[in-house]
């Protein structure tokens, strides 16, 4: 199993201090912590992609160039890009291009987003919201298969037989497909033979099994080898020296993140006890020591019938910079070996 970490670049208050990262600093500091993450010998980093005030990834190619040019072995990713609201052809040179920077490093987990802004923001219309993106994927792998493609759509000039350019390093650029809880989604994966990527944020991970084998079954009767359709779960957690230090950490911020999205989505604000139910030992929070959580990390892997990457989503929770860095550190040295 792969393990990383994936980052939205918070920038919220601090909920002990109140005091607000500055937006450069902040940029040295992931830079930092993906650094650490090449040493300590974990798997991938992904960056995901938001058009906010409280986040700064409206550039994920951007950031992971920056970070290739500082590390050596972890493979570089989005976490999710917006496919919906960009153009094919500029996606996939951008992740070329950052191939090439990074030796053969990079990855798209391509999906819609939980959050709706990039849609006005770039013109687009909401009620196109699964078109759109059904549209652009078929264009992004038909680019990733050939250098010249002819193309037509509904959301995008055609292509007529030109030539896209750069081409990546690796042969296949990895192409995962990011999803939520609709069956729809997990079929298209399934159906498309990508590798899956499930966003499991809440509730608890082993009722999403149904859904991955829906996501199995579809490939299967695609015609797709088992080992190409990859199943990786993208969740919130943190790893501190004790389980109660973990959870005294983490819980203002993510109470404060949660409370304030409960406000646009008409959500009740986030208690202790309902954090504390999610970090229990069949909730979604992967919260504690290394022992506790490489325990609940077994426990779903045999729920879901094999995982074969899992990504912490830590910074949501507006840690200071010292205790990312802990984190990461006990990810790769502590965690890792147990899990593997």
């Amino acid at each position: 199993m792969q393990l990383g970490i994936d980052s939205f670049v918070a920038v919220s208050p601090d909920p002990v201090t109140g005091l607000t990262p500055d937006p450069s600093g902040r940029f040295r500091h992931l830079l930092e912590e993906i650094e650490l993450a090449d040493k300590v010998g974990l798997d991938v980093f992904g960056i995901g992609e938001h058009h906010r005030r409280d986040f700064l990834d409206a550039a994920p190619a951007v950031i992971l160039s920056a970070a290739a040019a500082r590390t050596k072995r972890i493979r570089l990713t989005s976490a999710v890009t917006v496919l919906s609201a960009h153009d094919p052809v500029r996606v996939f040179q951008d992740f070329a291009t950052l191939d090439l920077l990074s030796q053969g490093r990079a990855e798209i987990v391509a999906g819609r987003g939980s959050f709706t802004e990039a849609y006005p923001l770039f013109g687009l219309d909401l009620a196109d919201y699964d078109s759109l993106f059904s549209e652009k994927l078929d264009l992004l792998l038909r680019l990733r298969a050939n250098t010249n493609v002819r193309w037509s759509g509904k959301h995008r000039p055609p292509l007529t037989g030109q030539g896209v350019y750069p081409r990546p390093l690796q042969t296949e650029l990895p192409i995962w497909l990011g999803v939520g809880g609709t069956p729809q989604s997990f079929i298209r994966a399934g159906a498309l033979g990508l590798p899956l990527m499930v966003a499991i944020i809440g509730g608890e991970p082993h009722r999403f099994r149904p859904l991955v084998d829906l996501y199995r079954e579809a490939g299967r009767r695609a015609g797709h080898a088992p080992e190409k359709l990859k199943v990786g779960l993208h969740m919130l957690g943190y790893l501190a020296d004790s389980t109660a230090q973990a959870a005294e950490e983490f819980y203002p911020g993510y109470a404060r993140a949660f409370t304030e999205i409960g406000k646009e989505r008409g959500w009740p604000p986030t208690t202790r006890a309902q954090f504390d139910a999610v970090r229990g030992p069949t909730g979604a929070l992967l919260i504690g020591d290394a022992d506790t959580v490489a325990a609940k990390i077994r426990a779903i892997n045999a729920a879901l019938g094999g995982i074969d990457r899992l990504t912490f989503q830590m910074s949501v929770a507006s840690l200071p910079h010292d205790r990312l860095m802990r984190a990461i550190e006990l990810l790769g040295t502590r965690l890792a070996p147990l899990v593997r």
